[in-house]
């Protein structure tokens, strides 16, 4: 990783000679015996956990443990008394339903995971989820359980490693220098996710990512067959990884001969296919896909117990012999951290600068440099404006050089998207340096890649592509949330208004979809200046990601949002034009809607109106009372809400008796302007709809 494949310092490699052991002089046989124990010990914690909570997934716990035994007591990095420090190593449970298996290995291994904790496995407030949750758990470093998800933040997490090695590494001095390892299923590997994330990790050449792949051949449904007999070696081969072929993943030997040499193939990823047997020790159930995902029950438990050699009582039964090599590995992850430490004091003299900057984007929430949003961009007022997206782009390239933690990509839209800003090189194997990825047409595994990549820390990284693609990575999107990490999804093209690529592109419930997952910040901004502020406002998250919904066509830059737009956009809503006195019509907008919210007003002879530009449902309404009631009184109950989406959510604005200006259908492919037109987005049709709700408190209707 980094400058060089030169080996990792001793102090920070796991003994690498399977015969004995360095620390301790470990005979095979007494190494052997205790990899046992440990094993065992993950089996009986599986189906103990499984049974206690009459639910779960016993079988692939009990397959991997001992895999996951040698990968952990051998191999793994990790401090469990700093499981956040920078230079661990990383371990993705991709296959998240078999969570018992990380909490078991977290558990033996001294990190703040108790038995309580297991016997409180899928419960109500537990630090022991169904699934592995990030920031929930000690030492669980992503949420996964939708299959696919954890492997493909694992290459963010591996691209990320990448970067910062070539960024702050020098050859006397290695600060970032980790592994990124990862337990995937059948499962994982027949979904899309993977197949497109691990494309591109080959690509790249992610040489520091090793993925383990629990080849069991057994689904829920039956026999993986049924559904998934492809060539998997074949398949990864022909991605660019490197592939070690049918491991027995009960052979401890066999897999820590296999995880070395991916270890030392540098230059792409490592695919080792282990052999396992599903629910391996149960008597009659091993192999079958009924221990998948059901609790063995109380006959076959004891059987089982019986099998493995583990006592009847008490239930979840840790020998001592079971903990002795976990706790091995954590004394050298420590010492390894110690080592680690004394390196960066080093380093920090040394390299003054780097490790300035180093510290900064790396220790706790990587708080941005002071003064960075002096560096933002105003925009005077222009009836001509500009796309939001370019303003978008402008908007990175102030921020470029100021912000070196900004990593950039696109789907193949850069040119569209506006995502490459000015100084940004490509990222790719031969250039690990450079801040902008080209992640082809993968939107699934970019949104995963955004995940890992923020999940990583000294990252700030960002994506675009077309917001009718926004439904490719959504379960990305919706992971980010549930993580409260904070990626940037930049999606432009955001509405009809896109024009001649008709229907097929234009989004109508894309924005709706999105602004329903919980602590996503949807923005989409009105003109220029409030796409500057939408980028203060995405920048300053650090636990919640950030959606920019950004126009193709140019939007007039308002007059309303000049000096107005940083705290307005910040506020979730504001006032863009107001009127004397109170209301008689409350016109919202966002995004293009708000200039013809303005335009419609200019019609509205006689009538005092407000327009209000709403570029973040979810920030206005996390404001006080007073902060909402002076944007929208309660008292003007005449309100016309308008947005060329589906128009659903908007009642929560407009009230039972104002009225919506929404799409509820799909679109034409025409010019924008007679998009807009023929679809009922014109300022006639906003002034019809705001005059029939000041003369009528009748029930809401669509145009």
């Amino acid at each position: 990783s980094g400058l060089s494949p030169d080996p990792l310092p001793m102090a920070d490699t796991p003994p690498t000679d399977t015969a004995t052991n360095p620390a301790t002089d470990r005979t095979d046989a007494e190494r052997a015996r205790l990899e046992l124990a440990s094993a065992t010990a993950i089996r009986g914690l599986a189906i103990d956990g499984v049974e206690e909570a009459k639910s779960g997934h016993p079988g692939l716990p009990m397959g991997m443990a001992d895999a996951a035994t040698v990968l952990w007591t051998r191999f793994l990095k990790h401090d469990p008394s700093d499981p956040a420090w920078t230079d661990r190593d990383r371990f993705v449970l991709s296959a998240g339903h078999g969570s018992m298996l990380i909490y078991s290995l977290l558990h033996l291994s001294g990190y703040d995971v108790s038995l309580d904790d297991l016997k409180q496995f899928r419960q109500l407030h537990s630090r022991t989820p169904g699934h592995p949750e990030v920031k929930h758990t000690p030492g669980v470093e992503a949420t996964t359980g939708p299959l696919g998800q954890g492997l493909a933040m694992a290459v963010g997490l591996a691209l990320a490693e990448r970067h910062l090695a070539a960024r702050f590494n020098t050859p006397d001095h290695v600060v970032v220098n980790h592994h990124t390892y990862v337990v995937a299923s059948d499962g994982d590997l027949m979904e899309g996710v993977t197949n497109e994330a691990s494309s591109f990790a080959g690509t790249q050449g992610l040489g520091t990512l090793v993925v383990l792949y629990d080849d069991n051949e057994v689904s829920i449904d039956g026999k993986t067959e049924l559904a998934f007999r492809e060539s998997v070696p074949g398949r990864y081969e022909a991605l660019g990884w490197h592939v070690v072929r049918d491991v027995d993943g009960h052979d401890n030997e066999a897999v820590a001969a296999a995880i070395q040499t991916s270890r030392n193939t540098l230059d792409r990823p490592s695919l080792i296919c282990c052999r396992t047997t599903i629910g391996f020790g149960s008597p009659n159930l091993a192999g079958l896909s009924k221990i998948h995902s059901d609790a063995l029950g109380a006959d076959e438990i004891a059987a089982t117990k019986d099998n493995l050699g583990i006592p009847h009582e008490p239930t979840f039964y840790v020998s001592d012999e079971a903990t002795v090599l976990f706790h091995e590995a954590a004394d050298r992850g420590r010492a390894a951290h110690a080592e680690w430490t004394e390196r960066v004091s080093r380093y920090d003299a040394a390299e003054a600068d780097k490790a300035a900057e180093f510290h900064r984007r790396l220790d706790g929430r990587g708080a941005l440099p002071d003064g960075w949003r002096d560096a933002l961009p105003t925009f005077p007022a222009d009836p001509k404006g500009m796309a939001t997206r370019k303003a978008s782009g402008t908007t990175l390239d102030a921020l470029a050089d100021i912000l070196p933690e900004l990593v950039g990509g696109s789907a193949d839209l850069t040119p569209s998207n506006n995502t490459l800003a000015k100084g940004m090189t490509d990222m790719d194997a031969g250039a690990p340096e450079g801040r902008y990825v080209h992640y082809g047409v993968r939107e699934h595994a970019m949104g995963a890649a955004l995940n890992g990549m923020a999940l990583h820390g000294g990252i700030r990284p960002y994506g675009g592509t077309f917001l009718i693609f926004s439904d490719y990575l959504k379960p990305a999107v919706r992971l980010a949330a549930l993580m409260k990490t904070n990626p940037v999804f930049v999606f432009t093209h955001d509405s009809v208004g896109l024009g001649e690529d008709g229907p097929t592109h234009q989004p109508v419930e894309q924005l709706a979809g999105l602004r329903a997952i919980p602590d996503l910040l949807v923005i989409r901004p009105a003109d220029a200046n409030e796409t500057a502020a939408a980028w203060a406002v995405a920048l300053d998250q650090f636990e919640r990601p950030t959606a920019l919904a950004l126009s193709r066509q140019a939007l007039p830059t308002l007059p309303g949002t000049v000096g107005a737009a940083l705290e307005g956009v910040a506020q979730g809503a504001y006032i863009v034009d107001d009127c004397a006195g109170v209301p008689d019509v409350i016109l919202v907008g966002a995004g293009s809607e708000v200039a013809l919210c303005i335009e419609a007003k200019v019609l509205l002879d006689g009538l005092a109106v407000r327009v209000v530009s709403m570029p973040c449902d979810r920030l206005f309404f996390e404001q006080d009372d007073a902060y909402r009631e002076s944007v929208l009184p309660a008292g003007v109950r005449a309100r016309v809400a308008v947005e060329a989406g589906s128009p659903g959510g908007w009642y929560r604005v407009a009230g039972l008796d104002g009225r919506v200006v929404g799409l509820d259908r799909f679109g034409e492919s025409a010019p924008g302007p007679e998009a807009y037109a023929a679809l009922g987005f014109t300022p006639e049709a906003v002034a019809e709809a705001a005059r029939s709700v000041v003369a009528s408190a009748s029930r809401p209707d669509v145009l």
